[in-house]
């Protein structure tokens, strides 16, 4: 079972069109209160959203993370680690600083005004603890990325002991949806 995580628009469709691609089992998860998505009383910020994930992992599943997704999926790879047989993280932080990169949160802020103000708290650096994730991750970066720029997915890769780095020509911050078959062989060959 492969679980797609979005980032902070929150939306599960954002990774529909790779989901169609692979064609495996999977489930699209969605972020209440986050973007457009409604809110949801019992979600206060990224620990509720850790725990919706763990929540879908009965047996050990693949986790694909988008972004503010990212973050989350290595928080529940800290939390249960042998429930997460392999990783793909794609334009994301995954919770090392980015002090180089764009600012997203008013473009965010002026896009889903009505969104959880949470997500935009400060994040631990979890720079040391990736050091320990053993599970094979495959890490897609777009090269016109200025939200989370390639250098961020280069200095994951030093982190992570048994990562490979794929960068997409022309890819943004979308890339999983404007190069959904990219994406989607690269995961394929990844899982």
């Amino acid at each position: 079972m492969i679980l797609f995580l979005p980032g902070a628009a929150g939306r599960a469709a954002f990774w529909q069109p790779v989901a169609e691609r692979l064609g495996a089992p999977h489930m699209l998860l969605s972020w209440p209160g986050l973007g457009g998505e409604p809110h949801d009383p019992r979600v206060r910020g990224l620990d509720d959203l850790v725990e919706r994930v763990l929540a879908q992992m009965e047996q050990p599943v693949e986790l694909v993370a988008q972004s503010m997704g990212g973050r989350i999926a290595i928080e529940v790879v800290r939390r249960a680690p042998d429930k997460v047989r392999r990783l793909v993280l794609t334009a994301t932080s995954g919770g090392v600083p980015m002090p180089r990169a764009y600012d997203w949160r008013p473009d965010y802020r002026r896009n889903y005004p009505d969104a959880a103000t949470w997500i935009a708290d400060p994040q631990p650096d979890l720079s040391a603890w990736i050091t320990r994730i053993a599970a094979p991750t495959l890490l897609l970066w777009g090269d016109a990325d200025p939200i989370s720029p390639v250098s961020v997915g280069e200095h994951l890769r030093s982190l992570l002991p048994d990562a490979r780095l794929h960068v997409v020509r022309g890819g943004a911050h979308d890339l999983a949806v404007t190069h959904a078959d990219e994406v989607a062989r690269e995961i394929a060959a990844h899982l």
